[in-house]
């Protein structure tokens, strides 16, 4: 499943909407942690298309963004369920080590 970039615009319609938790992706053009992870979130999307949704948010592009949820430090992945933000990980992370972040929004079986 490809991940869909957001804007401040969509923002709100489009994780409200979703049925599934939503994995938000704050991210920057200049930021290589931000490049490292990319291809991960890419992988997990795929794997995990039925139970998560993986969005990005450019928060160059889009600050009142980052400013709404607080984000000093970017990559910061922020993981909403029901509308509401249930965590927040900060910084780049391997596959095996996001996925245990993501454990308790995902069956065992999707991993």
């Amino acid at each position: 499943m490809a991940i869909t970039n957001l804007t401040s615009a969509t923002f709100d319609e489009t994780v409200n909407s979703s049925l599934t938790t939503v994995v938000v992706d704050l991210w920057a053009e200049w930021c290589g942690p931000c490049k490292q992870l990319a291809p991960i979130l890419e992988e997990l999307a795929d794997e995990l298309a039925d139970e998560v949704t993986i969005v990005k948010v450019n928060v160059d592009d889009n600050p009142d963004l980052a400013v709404r949820f607080g984000v000093q430090s970017i990559p910061t992945l922020l993981v909403i369920d029901g509308g509401e933000v249930q965590k927040k990980i900060v910084g780049a992370r391997g596959k095996s080590a996001l996925l245990e972040e993501l454990s308790e929004f995902v069956t065992p079986s999707s991993r």
